[in-house]
């Protein structure tokens, strides 16, 4: 024997002590698990009003109390220093080895989003693209219809002005115009051959002829017109109803 005395034995931890650090411990990993639930309330993206019902169908739910793994059987102190960094918490949440089940599905459920928001923009820039070109297009030719149609007005004026004479209130008042004239005629030359009888002077036979063919004529002419003028009062003339 070398003359040591036994190795002295600890006191044993009274009930009370055990009681008190595992109380500690628990409520220490209550507080995380608190923490970590709060920080993924706050990160996580809400869903649309509209697709709430589902959202929270198809996502599991945490559970009361869940920690990661990692974090499990870690000391009262460990799991205080955690608490005391908000940028730890978030990795722990957040890390592909320690996030939960739900987070995961959200994080699908949103890259999804992301996804489809980045698709939709494309698709909105290259319609955006599309109608600035059609926009742009447009009043070019809408430009170009205001000068073209500029141009067929002054044209159309033009041509009202040649095409007067030819109008249907020209025309009837021409028409109008050679009845009275052609009724003149006939009055003058019953007015010259009653002149000539009063005078006493004799006429030729042939003069009398011609006369009485050019009275007839006259006369053909007059009747001609005054028809076509009733016909058009009448409105028997074809194109002019």
């Amino acid at each position: 024997m070398n003359g040591l005395g036994p190795p002295v034995i600890p006191p044993k931890a009274r009930r009370h002590d055990s009681s008190v650090i595992g109380t500690s411990t628990k409520k220490t990993a209550t507080a995380v698990s608190a923490s970590i639930e709060s920080t993924l309330e706050v990160s996580a993206c809400p869903p649309e009003a509209g697709q709430k019902g589902d959202y929270v169908s198809q996502i599991p739910s945490r559970g009361d109390g869940w920690l990661p793994n990692v974090v499990r059987d870690k000391s009262t102190q460990d799991l205080a220093n955690v608490l005391a960094q908000p940028a730890l918490l978030n990795a722990l949440t957040e890390s592909p080895g320690t996030i939960h089940e739900s987070r995961f599905d959200s994080h699908l459920t949103l890259d999804a989003a992301l996804t489809k928001n980045i698709e939709l923009a494309a698709q909105l820039i290259e319609l955006e693209s599309k109608i600035n070109h059609q926009r742009s297009s447009t009043q070019t030719q809408l430009l170009s219809t205001h000068a073209i149609e500029r141009q067929w007005r002054q044209k159309q004026s033009n041509m009202d002005v040649v095409l007067g004479p030819f109008s249907p209130a020209s025309l009837y008042q021409r028409l109008a115009q050679g009845v009275h004239e052609q009724a003149a005629v006939c009055s003058a030359m019953q007015e010259s051959f009653i002149e000539n009888s009063v005078v006493g002077s004799t006429a030729l036979e042939r003069e009398v002829v011609d006369w009485i063919r050019g009275y007839k004529d006259a006369k053909t002419l007059y009747y001609l017109r005054q028809e076509r003028k009733n016909r058009w009062d009448e409105g028997r003339v074809a194109g002019w109803r």
